[in-house]
């Protein structure tokens, strides 16, 4: 009798400790093998937060010390992650040439950036050879127009703020291992000088002959919408019909519709694009600035003191679900629509 009792207190404790657990803020999953809960926690956000978007990166424009500075930064988060290269190294190097304007002459300019590619297997023989594309930007403008003494433009919400997003999915799914299609984290620079970045890693990674599957690009996800709004929408929301697809995994609306997307064109100005371009698959980006919410767009007060971190969490915790379910649907669901 007693051991039949010790037996069931040991299945119950078992499994509870197997159980998924969320808390208020949709903190998500626990590492099927070590059973150590995976938070993604306002916390830590704003402490990467406070380095991506220091003066001490001076406004990460490519090609500066600052920028090299953030790319060691995203490079060392990676590795402590155990978030592993998908090329030899991390970095994936490309040239940039551009006309720089004097009183009398132009003259050309070249400079070396950097994109940040790390990888997280999927855990099915099969899928594992479809790719996930996650991806920011963490370039920005470097300095702007001087206020009270302040010329740096930190770029905390454009595009910090995508830039970690991406990286706590990384962390999360390095860890959980729940991701049976492969993900790749890829993070940008020279997006502000025309999506050079992007579209130089498009480019390679096409020509490489990598199966991509689908692709989002987090720009500006800093600070919350308007109550009764969705918590963010999706550029060019009818070219595919990934919206709905996460709406269903997350069970409610994550990736919702904004007019005026279309309008300012949304879908051709952000990372996305390059990916669309070259490989013709859903590839979109997603915010929560709506040009209604933030007025620092490329201005010096674009602060990490100005993010909403419960927001941020809050945001990455409920996509967790929605992306799960996508990366491991046993077939391709999502497709481009016919606009």
């Amino acid at each position: 009798m007693m051991r039949s009792i010790y037996y069931i207190l040991f299945m119950a404790l078992f499994m509870s400790c197997a159980v998924k657990q969320k808390g208020d803020d949709g903190k998500s999953g626990k590492d099927g093998k070590s059973g150590e809960k995976i938070e993604i926690t306002a916390a830590d956000i704003k402490k990467s937060m406070e380095y991506l978007a220091s003066d001490e990166l001076e406004g990460r424009a490519t090609g500066s010390e600052g920028i090299e500075k953030a790319a060691v930064f995203i490079e060392n988060y990676f590795k402590a992650n155990n978030i592993k290269p998908y090329f030899k190294t991390y970095r994936d190097t490309f040239q940039i040439e551009m006309l720089k304007a004097h009183l009398h002459e132009k003259e050309s300019e070249k400079f070396i950036g950097y994109n940040i590619v790390g990888m997280i297997e999927g855990n099915d023989p099969e899928l594992k050879n479809e790719f996930i594309i996650l991806g920011g930007h963490y370039d920005h403008i470097g300095k702007g127009k001087e206020v009270e003494g302040d010329s740096i433009a930190n770029g905390a919400n454009d595009d910090a703020s995508g830039t970690i997003a991406a990286m706590e999915f990384g962390r999360y799914f390095s860890k959980s291992k729940t991701n049976k299609r492969s993900i790749l984290i890829t993070l940008y620079s020279a997006e502000e000088l025309g999506l050079k970045g992007s579209a130089h890693l498009a480019r390679r990674l096409k020509e490489a002959g990598l199966n991509a599957y689908t692709m989002i690009n987090f720009e500006m996800i800093g600070v919350p919408r308007a109550a009764g709004k969705s918590i963010a929408y999706m550029s060019g929301f009818n070219r595919s019909n990934f919206a709905p697809i996460l709406n269903q995994y997350a069970g409610e609306e994550v990736a919702g519709f904004f007019p005026k997307a279309k309008e300012f064109q949304l879908f051709f100005r952000s990372d996305n694009f390059p990916f669309f371009k070259e490989f013709n698959m859903p590839a979109h980006a997603m915010s929560t600035f709506d040009f209604t919410n933030f007025e620092y767009y490329h201005h010096v007060d674009d602060e990490a003191d100005k993010m909403d971190y419960n927001h941020m969490a809050n945001f990455i915790n409920k996509m967790i679900p929605a992306l799960e379910g996508m990366m491991n649907a046993p077939t391709k669901e999502v497709r481009l629509s016919d606009e």
